[in-house]
Order: structure tokens, then sequence, then C-alpha cells
């Protein structure tokens, strides 16, 4: 799992390591697939429809389901087009009035027909402020700037500038092949070889944008809130308006509706205002009153309804956006009155207090779930909370930093202080106290928060009933880190000595212990591979526990127990830990290692722990089987069968699909021995009676692998060895010694298996990572922290593909440089007050990127500054330091502070000393540079081009500097049975069960959007998967809704230049193109290549998948010249990135071919054409059918030029006379071409006989057997990277993937 939420965590885990931390066995409540096919049918009644009747407007039916609140359909009201003004009206079922909340089955007399009949309800203050805050979201549902300010879950999408609007209709009017001109020259930046990278085509303006304008001014009158006299009149509040025509009017709101008052700005009269309207809903009343009003009014809704939902869904987590136009500010009532009250009085909580988090946190995880229908409302509601309480934490963070919040203890420095808002608890990351001395004190302090989340993401996702974390959001603004949590009821009033009953607060001086707690912790202890064991205290007494000693167990007062402190849920990293008199294996030593970091809390991630156990288990396999042959070559009969088939055990949780067939045994053959270790493990494990020397075979092997049983597999770790101040009793010295040794191999499999492997996977690109966050994200899934990034690029530099590896190089460079520069820009905010801000950043930024030698810093003019000063102000809030040493800065010191840090940091040496040698030693882009800081720090710039290599004026000034948002790192609750059947939804298309596979994805995608609502990165992945079934299985026009329904999810989700973005831009093109939709098509290659140029630059194996689809494109629209630069481009780079002799190269050089012979240039599509051929013949050898097709065009191709030359001669030897035979030069059709895209995009249609199917299942069976994927032999596939198993191309119609487009992504 990824450490920042806003990251994506994607669906794909490569080493097909268990997603979910139930690895060692606890599997408990994993849904049986016979039982989930029965219970989905509950979830999915079926609808029915009901007749609307509302005042005003023609009745018209609308489809509910069941299991709907009535309070949906009000939703569903105030979002149509003709009711969308309503808020405040309650529904009739035969003169009865139904209840907001309930579910529509539980109505009586409600079914298929019923008519419904909308009543206006008196107003009530609330329900007015509702009303009038409605009101002003449709005046602004097209106004983008709450997306560019990261407000309300509000965020970007850019799709439609590009496809003009919605994908389906325009596919049904532009049926006829799209052959009359389409322009399709792309803008100068975006040809290959252009070196220009502009900014500002990032955000294009949209049409709508440019909102029409209804009013000049709604706002709150100031003579609210009224008078006593008037309030017994019914009055609520007064509003006050400019229309669009410069008229200004008084408004009333009352409990019966909105009418004119006659006051002005200066006089207060009540009295209505003649003529006397009287309206149930504002937009009424202006339509009354303003022509423009009503005229734009209109239009703006029939506009609103038109852009597709997802345009405008919240997102379950706020996306911000690194860049944003320069925006008008206008004024807004809702946003005045949001940020002066503290926002909690409305809509937010349950009715009359504000929000128990904690309690709401803890009630969702105690809801049942036994069955599927109870597991999707528990889930739901879990994530619903977490991305509330997410959002909350943020607001609250962030103005704890800007100082609108007061400290429990405003007395104490401002580091010391904590702070409490909307039930949330708030302190910085600080060392107090000096709790974290011996650990690296404030370092520590910074990074405890964060390891401390992700023990409380990981006990969630073990989910044990009984066992409760706390509400966890890190936050970091300006500078600081901020730790939000829930509260444990009670906490507060007592004191913390008395309150912790298990654990240590001193770290592991005085410890203490209790049963419940090991109990409820025992249970968590295989999933975690978390050790019991036993420390000493300060008294010498022995006590054990089953956690790390800082884990602390209190109770609250609500009887609930409760963890914290779970900062060392993961065994120490050795490699970062230096321990006096302790020896690391060589591969450690070979490295460097041990080196001293700035803290002592480095731990292993959680997928580096499993990967590890993993490892472990193959070789006790191995070890076993090998004993076993032994023993059975040493005695010639062999021993009884067994067939004592106990339960399967847990420890057997091996990946290898081996069943125990020890019946049909070949002598020497592998797998038949571990089929019997398996067997031989599980009949040991349910005590069945084994023949001694067989149990001495499992002994053995649990010895040599570390297990702490002796009868069977179990690897745990101990995380409290190593840690300072913790002492184990005399007895368990053999026990901490073997823990030691586990630590010291887990070290070294990171450095001798784990980076090689990654090195490995990015040399065949089984991944492809495009900028620093999915770099981080691969590393991450590898179990790699961060720190090792230097570890890893020194890996790459001396890899012997070092070429093939050279995007890898550069993304590591950038990433390197960039968190370098985060760790200093971080203490550099720390002594900017808020009116320097604009001033510090755009320095900052000017010394990181700007060619300007000397950049000079403006601080704040001096005649705002007060005289007195004074400086001794203890409890200043935390981000108001007053020093200006920042302004000093040059880009020479921070260069050099740089390269310090990244040895000092990551222990590799940069080689430079100014951006513009970065830049030029390591082929970086200023852009990206620009990006990557900005998107790791929350810095929002203004959307314009900058001149960073101008040597006369600085790249920034601080009018540029817009806004600086939160890096949020949150929990990400799963929906774990959506996830179950987007599994095998995904195992049955790779075996080729196309149809199979269909229907469980979209089982997935309802459960997904059961449990996150429409927007979520997991549902972008099931939307991906489903469209590209659908046009495998040819149905073109629902590829393309889900694929655009994928897009703008991955936008709005996961950002507008995210590497995932970019992806789903180039499918939807190739299934516009299917749809003949030609233009569009090349409309979104281009968008594609844009953002990657931004995000990478041209240097990308990806970016050849790119320049193939652009110019295979162009090609079929015969713009042969502009098509050749982009075929040119890819070969140039898939030949650099796979090698001159891969297949994909052989690929490249016959779509070039291609073109020249639409061109007529025969001699240089035979040049290409051969090169083509000779890889096929030297990789697959005469007779391969792809040899074969090659030569044949070959000889198509020497025709043409044949006849071509006789025309010719012809015409020099007889002059214009010449009786000349017309040429034949056929445009591409559009069938060849889209065949070639299929090809490049990794999809390809094999018809197979019914022989083949079986031979195939056949071979299938034995691969399987033997776990071993066959590299590069796969004689179906057209590319050179190591083939998937043969699984992929069982079915009568099915798909090879292409390992860089798998049907994952």
């Amino acid at each position: 799992m990824l450490l920042n939420g806003d990251c994506s965590e994607t669906l794909k885990k490569e080493d097909g390591t268990a997603e979910s931390p139930r690895e060692n066995g606890m599997d408990e409540g994993e849904p049986g697939d016979e039982t989930t096919g029965q219970e989905v049918i509950v979830i999915q009644d079926t609808g029915f429809s009901v007749k609307i009747l509302a005042p005003g407007i023609e009745p018209f039916s609308l489809q509910v389901s069941p299991q709907e609140m009535v309070q949906e359909i009000h939703q569903v009201l105030m979002d149509r087009e003709d009711t969308c003004h309503r808020t405040c009206f309650s529904l009739h079922l035969d003169g009865n009035m139904l209840d907001h909340f309930s579910e529509l089955r539980s109505v009586e007399g409600l079914q298929e027909g019923s008519v419904l009949r909308v009543v206006e309800e008196p107003y009530t203050v609330r329900e007015a402020r509702i009303h009038v805050r409605h009101v002003r979201d449709l005046l602004k549902s097209l106004d983008p700037s709450d997306a560019f300010n990261g407000v309300d879950c509000n965020s970007l999408s850019f799709l439609s500038v590009f496809t003009d609007g919605d994908l389906g209709d325009s596919g049904k009017r532009k049926k006829g092949l799209e052959m009359d001109p389409i322009d399709c020259t792309p803008p100068e930046y975006i040809l290959p070889g252009s070196r220009e990278r502009p900014l500002c085509p990032l955000q294009p303006q949209n049409r709508d944008w440019k909102p029409l304008q209804c009013l000049k001014v709604l706002t709150m009158s100031g003579w609210n809130p009224p008078p006593g006299n008037r309030k017994m009149h019914g009055d609520l509040m007064y509003l006050f308006v400019i229309t669009a025509e410069d008229r200004q009017v008084s408004i009333t709101a009352s409990t019966r509706g909105f009418y004119l008052n006659q006051s002005t700005a200066y006089h207060f009269n009540p009295k209505p205002a003649s003529p006397r309207f009287l309206s149930h809903s504002l937009v009424e009343l202006l339509n009354q009153i303003s022509p423009t009003f009503k005229k734009n009014f209109a239009v703006l809704q029939k506009k609103r309804v038109q852009r597709h939902p997802f345009e405008r869904i919240a997102t379950p987590f706020q996306v911000y956006s690194w860049t944003a136009p320069q925006a008008e500010h206008a004024m807004d009532c809702v946003r005045a009155e949001d940020a002066y009250t503290s926002r909690l009085g409305y809509e937010e909580h349950i009715p009359g207090q504000t929000r128990d988090w904690n309690e709401e946190l803890q009630t969702t995880r105690e809801l049942p779930r036994k069955n599927l229908p109870e597991r999707l409302l528990r889930e739901r509601a879990i994530f619903k909370v977490h991305s509330d309480f997410t959002a909350a934490a943020t607001r609250g963070a962030m103005a704890v930093i800007d100082g609108n919040v007061m400290a429990i203890n405003p007395s104490e420095e401002t580091k010391m202080q904590m702070f409490i808002w909307n039930n949330i608890f708030f302190s910085l990351g600080f060392d107090v106290r000096d709790h974290y001395k011996d650990f690296g004190g404030d370092v520590a302090a910074y990074v405890a928060p964060t390891n401390d989340l992700n023990g409380v993401r990981t006990y969630n996702a073990v989910d044990v009933e009984g066992l409760y974390t706390l509400g966890t959001v890190v936050v970091d603004y300006r500078g600081y880190r901020v730790t939000a949590q829930s509260i444990i009821p009670g906490i507060l009033e007592r004191d913390q000595e008395q309150s912790v009953i298990y654990g240590s607060i001193d770290f592991g001086k005085t410890v203490v212990s209790h049963p419940r707690y090991l109990e409820l912790l025992e249970r968590t202890s295989r999933p975690l591979k978390i050790l019991r064991h036993r420390v000493l205290n300060d008294r010498d007494e022995e006590v054990e526990l089953c956690s790390s000693v800082e884990c602390k167990g209190i109770i609250g007062n609500d009887g609930r127990h409760y963890i914290l402190d779970l900062l060392r849920t993961f065994p120490p990293d050795l490699n970062f830990l230096p321990v006096p008199g302790e020896e690391l294996p060589e591969e450690c030593t070979r490295a460097g290692f041990p080196r001293a970091h700035r803290h002592k809390l480095c731990c292993l991630r959680q997928e580096l722990v499993d990967a590890f156990v993993e490892h472990r288990y193959l070789l006790f396999m191995k070890l076993a089987a090998l004993q076993l042959m032994q023993q059975k070559a040493s005695k010639v009969e062999t021993p009884t069968s067994l067939e004592n088939g106990g339960p399967p055990s847990a420890e057997a949780e091996s990946e290898d699909s081996i069943g125990p067939e020890a019946g049909s045994e070949e002598e020497g053959s592998s797998v038949s021995g571990l089929a019997k270790v398996k067997e031989l493990a599980e009949t040991i494990a349910s005590d069945g009676t084994v023949d001694p020397r067989s149990r001495e075979v499992i002994r053995n092997a649990c010895k040599a692998v570390g297990s702490i049983s002796s009868t069977a597999f179990d690897i745990r770790f101990n995380p409290d060895i190593f840690s300072p101040g913790v002492r184990f009793p005399e007895s368990c010295q053999d026990e901490v010694r073997d823990q030691k040794q586990l630590l010291k191999d887990a070290a070294a499999f990171l450095l001798s298996c784990q980076i090689p492997g990654l090195v490995k996977d990015c040399t065949e690109h089984a991944v492809l990572p495009m900028d620093g966050a999915t770099l981080a994200e691969v590393m991450r899934q590898r179990g790699i922290n961060m720190r090792y990034l230097g570890k890893v690029l020194d890996l790459v530099l001396r890899s012997p593909a070092r070429d093939q590896l050279d995007h890898i190089y550069k993304i590591g460079i950038g990433e390197l440089i960039t968190r370098s520069a985060k760790h200093i820009f971080k203490t550099y905010l720390q002594g900017v007050e808020l009116s320097g801000l604009s001033a510090a950043i755009s320095h900052f930024l000017n010394c990181f990127l700007s060619s300007y030698p000397n950049p000079v810093a403006h601080l704040p003019a001096d005649e705002l500054l007060s005289k007195k000063r004074n400086k001794k102000r203890k409890n200043r809030p935390p981000g108001a330091a007053d020093n200006t040493a920042w302004a000093v800065m040059t880009p020479q010191e921070l260069w050099k502070n740089i390269c310090q840090e990244a040895k000092n940091y990551f222990d590799f040496t940069l080689e430079c000393d100014s951006v513009d040698q970065a830049v030029e030693t390591y082929g970086l882009q200023k852009i990206t540079l620009l990006r990557e800081i900005s998107l790791k720090t929350g810095i929002q710039i203004l959307l314009k081009e900058y001149s960073f290599d101008s040597r006369h004026k600085p790249a920034f000034t601080e009018e540029d500097v817009l806004n600086i948002f939160p890096v949020v790192k949150h929990v990400n609750p799963k929906a774990s049975d959506a996830f179950h059947f987007f599994q095998s939804g995904q195992a049955k298309v790779q075996q080729g069960f196309l149809k199979e596979g269909c229907e469980l994805i979209n089982e997935a995608l309802n459960l997904f959007n059961n449990v996150y609502g429409a927007m979520h990165v997991e549902i972008c992945a099931c939307l991906r998967l489903l469209a590209r079934l659908h046009y495998i299985m040819g149905d073109y026009a629902e590829a393309l809704s889900n694929q655009q329904k994928a897009v703008l999810m991955s936008e709005r989700v996961m950002g507008i230049e995210h590497p995932n973005t970019i992806q789903e831009y180039m499918h939807l093109a190739l299934y516009c193109f299917a749809s003949s939709q030609l233009s569009t098509a090349l409309s979104l290659l281009y968008r594609a290549r844009y953002l990657m140029l931004l995000v990478f630059g041209e240097d990308h194996p990806e970016m050849a998948l790119l320049d193939n689809n652009i110019g295979l494109v162009l090609h079929g629209v015969m713009e042969y010249d502009l098509s050749l630069r982009f075929l040119e481009n890819a070969l140039a780079v898939t030949t650099k990135y796979h090698g001159p002799k891969a297949l994909k190269v052989a690929l490249s050089h016959h779509l070039v071919a291609r073109v020249y012979e639409s061109k007529a240039e025969f001699r240089s599509a035979l040049q290409h054409e051969k090169e083509g051929y000779t890889i096929y013949k030297t990789q697959l050898g005469e007779d391969h059918e792809k040899t074969r097709e090659s030569s044949e065009y070959l000889k198509c191709l020497t025709q043409q030029a044949v006849a071509l030359q006789r025309t010719m001669n012809e015409i020099y030897r007889n002059g214009s006379s010449a009786n000349i035979p017309p040429l034949k030069f056929t445009a591409p059709s559009m069938a060849s071409v889209l065949e070639q895209l299929n090809v490049i995009n990794g999809i390809l249609f094999i018809p197979l006989s019914q022989k083949d199917l079986e031979n195939l299942k056949a071979e299938v069976a034995r691969r399987h057997q033997l776990q071993e994927a066959s590299r590069n032999r796969d004689t179906v596939a057209t590319d050179p990277e190591p083939a998937r198993t043969l699984e992929d191309m069982v079915s009568p119609q099915t798909v090879k993937e292409d390992p860089s487009l798998s049907l994952q992504g």
C-alpha cells in the first residue's frame, strides 16, 4: 500500500504477492464462490418506475430501485433540469408523506406506476440556508474555480475539450467513414524532436468556463439576523442581490418563501415591495425580476445537465492541481460564510452536536459482516466516514498551522502545542519533551507519524473484531507535519501513565501487559508475522507482548480496546541501523551497509516482509523435497504412501498450484517431490501419524529457513529486536539470536533479491514508471523503501543493459533531486511568516530552477511591518515565524545543499552544482522538475510560460505563486468482496474465458460502486478492463462508453497529467479510431503525447507505442510525411530500449516500410522491410509465419518498384507521348490500419481450432506445474517481452497481452 493517500493504489500487483495482508493463512470470512453467487442476487432487486407530479411542470416517470432511500429521489429531483430549483419539499403517496430516511421497499403501497406528488414545505432558517446554497451551486455549476482552489472534492477534467462533448452521440452522427478533410497537423511543440515544453496547453480553456452571468451579486444582507418583531412575522433571513441589469434589490426569506422587501443598503424597511410576488423558490423570484437571469439560468442548466456526470460528481478525497490560470475573484456569499463560521453549524453533523469522529469510526467497524449485503453496508460506511474524517482533519490541520485554532496548552512554546478542533486532536511533528531523544530527535518525531499511519493501515486491513485503532491522518502543510487523530473517549481526563494497560510509554523501561490485549493481538500475529515474545521491565520482571513495546493499549471510557503508537509494527531495517558488535551478511557489507540514518525508526515495509516469507516458503519446499528424494534413493522400498489427508494447514499458503499427486510419480520430477512435501506438511499439521524420518525432514527444513515452529513452516519477526532500551530474558537468548539472524537475512534479501528484481523488471519493461510517483509505487510494491533510491540507481548504472534503463535512470535522478529539494524546502518554509510566503516560495523556485545567476528575494514592504515587534512571543501560532533568513539563499548554496542531501540521505553522488548542469548531465527537463517539486510540496503556480533559461531575469515572480496546499496521507479502506470479484474476473480473462470474465468484472463494478460511490481509482481500473473486453468482443460502442468513463475518472481522481491518465487517453483513442472517429482519435493521441512530454520527455519506451499509434492513424488519413516523423521516432526509441534485434523493432520497421510504400518510395520501403525480415529470420527462423509474411511483402514491394522503374524508363525514352499504364497506389484501408493498431497495442484475435485448443490446455496444465514462465519463446506474440504463460491464449477468440499494456493496464 502506498504512503500517500492521493497516490493510486493500483490494482495490479506485479510479483503476484498477496494484496491483502491476509497472507499467512488468516483467510476467515473470504466469500466462497458458491455463496457469493447466491448472495449477489439479494442486492440486485429489480427496479420499477414511479410517476412524479411536481408543481408547474408535466408529470414524468422515474426509474427507482427498492433499496434506495426516499431521500435519493430528493437528490434526483434537485439535480434534474426542470426541478433543480426546489430543495424544500416532501413526497406524498396517496396523501401520506414519505419518511426521508426509509427505504422504498418498506413503503406500503409503493409499486410500479405509483404516483408521487411533490409538496412544497414551509422553510426554516436551516432550509432557507440550504436553498440559497443550492441556488449558488447551480449558478456556479460550470465554474471551475472550486477545482482550481481544491475545495469540496472538486477536481479538473479536460477530456470534453478534446472530444467535443459526449463520444457516444458523436459516434451516431458521423457514421459514414470520416474521410472529409480533417485537420491533422499537431501543434509544433508536439512534433518529435521539438525542444519546446509549453505549460499553458496543460489546462486548455474550456468554452463553458466563461460562464453566463446570471446575477452580479447574491449575498447575505447586512440587516441579518431579523429583529424579534420580524421573526414573529416569519422572516428567516435577508438577501441582497444586484441583477445583471444593475438593479439592486433586497429579498426576504420567510417561512412561506421569498419576496422583495423595501430595504436599501442604509435603510431598513421589511415591508413587501410592490408588485407583491411571493415565490417558494428563489430562482422563480429572480426569473420574475430579471429577464437576463431567466434567459441565462435556463441555458446554464441545460449545459449543466449535458455534462458527463463524472465531470460533476465529488471525488472521495481531495485532488489538488499544481497549476491554475489567473482567476477573477468574485463575491461569493457561501464561501464567505464558510470561511468565518467554523462550518460546523451546517449539514456536517448529526443534528445538535459536532460529529463524534471516534464513535463514528469505531461504530462502523462494529457493523455485522456475515454475508455479502452486510459486508457491503459495512465497507460503505467505513469508507464514507473515512473520507469525511480525512476532509475534516485536513481543514483542521490547515487551520492549526494558519493560526486559526487556540492551543489546549497555550502557555507552552509553539512546538509543544496541541490542539483540538471539531473533535479531532492535532499535534505537531516535533520531538516534545525529548521523547525521541534516543531515536533521532525532531527527525524521528517527523517520521513517526507516517510509520504510525502504516501501522494503523495494516491493523485496519487485518480487521480483527474487538481491536480498535484511531482515525489517523498525516498532513504536511507549509513545512510543518501535523498528525490528526480521533480522540479516545476519556483519554483527556486521565493521566497517560494510569490509562496505558499494555505496552510502554517510555520505550521499554516500564512495560505492562494485559491478557485481553495479548489475546486480540495474537489474532493479528500470523497475518502480520509478528512473534509473541517476552521482554524485561525495569524491575527485571518478564512481560509478555505480541507487538513492539511502543504499541500502547488503552481501554477507553466506551469499554473498547484501543491500540496506538504503531510506529514499529514492522521489524527494523538493519541496513540503516548500525548496531555495535553485529555483523551484517556479506551482500549488505558489499553494498556499503550498515549506514547510519538520520533516525532509528527505519522499518522494513510490509510488502518486503511478505515477499521474504514467500521466498523462504519456496526454499522450505525445495529443501524438504530434496531430502525426501535422498531418503527415497537410499531406501529401496518406498515408504507406505500417506493417505492421511487432514485439513490443509494454514501454513501451506504457497502460491504453487501443485496438487498432491503422490500417486502418479515419476522418479526424478521435482513436481511430485514438492507435492509429497505439501502432503507431509499438511499431515503433520493435522497431527496425523507420520513416519519419524519424514517428520525429521520437515524439522530440518524448518530449522534451515528460520521457522519458529519445527513441525510446520511459520516465520515471524520480533519487532523489538535491536530496539534501544529493550532487554530480553536470559531464557530467550537462543530465540533472540535466531531473530537477529532472520532480520539480517531480510535486510540482505532486500539488497540481493528485491532491488535486482526491480531492475530486471524495468529492463524487460514489465513495469514502466513514467514519473517520480509511479517509480515510487513500483519500488514500494516490491517492499523497497525510498531511502534505497540511491542503491537502485547505482545498480542501474552498473547494469549491462544500461541503455535500456535510461528512462529509469532519468526518473530516478529527477526523483532524487526533487526529494532532496523537498527536504530543504520543508525547513526553509518553517522560517517564513505568512506575509512573505509567496515571495519566499518564488525565491526558492528561482534558486532551484532558474538560470538567472543571482535572484533577489522581495521582502514584504517595510511600511507594512509594525515598528514595535516583540521577538519574544512565546505562543505564536506554528506558522508565524518572523525571521527573514530565507531571503539570503542563493542558487549555488541551494544546489550545494541538494547534492549534500542526496549524498547523506540516499548515498548517491550528484555531479552537478547548478540546475543547468543537472539538466545537461542527466538529460532532465526543468518543467518536469517543476511539476515534481510542486506535487511533493503542495505548491500551486500560475499557468503561463516560464522562461527558465533566461540569464537576464528570474523565471518566477511572487505573483506566480498562487497557493500552497496540504499534502495528505491517510488510510484507504478497501472493498474486499469487490476486489475478489475483480481478481477472479482478471484470472478468467487471462485463461481466455472472456464472457465469464466480463460478467465477473461487471459484478465487481457493481460492488465497487456500492462501497466507494461513483469515483475511485479501483473503479477506474475496472472500467478500463471492461472497455478492453468489450472491444475484443467487438462491441465498440460499449468499449467507448466505458473507456470514456475511465479517462474522466482518472483525470478527476488521479490528476489530469498522471501517467495512468496518459494511458487511458491512448486506449480511448484506439476505440475512437475503431468507431471511425478519426479526428477525435488524433486529438486524444496528441493530448497524450503532450502530457507525456511534460511529465517525462520524449525518450521513453511508452513514447514509442504512442508514436506508433499516432503514425498509424496519420497513415490512415493519408498524411504520409507527418506519419513518417512519428513512426521513425518510434523506431529509434524502440531500437534503443529493446535492442536492435527485438521483434518490436522488426514490427516498427514494417510500419515505416508501409508508409514509404504508400508514398511510392520503394527503395526506402525495401530497406526497412529487409531490416525487419532479417530480425524475424534470426529470431524466429525461416519457417515462422512472421518471416514468411515479411518475405511475401518484400516480393510485393520489389514488383511494385520494378513496375515503377519501367514506367519511368518509358517516360525518359518516349518523352510525354509515352503510353503509361496507370500506377495503382492504394491508400491504406481503415481495416488494415486498425489491424496494425491492434497488434501494437497488444490486442490479437487468434482463431484456434478445437484441436489446437485441447493441445493448448494440456500445455497450460504442464506449464502450470513446472511454474516456469517461458521467456522469449512465444511464437504467437509479436513482442519480444517475456511472454506470459500460455494461459493468455486459451479459447477460440482470445487475447495475447503485451506485458507493457497488460489487461490490468
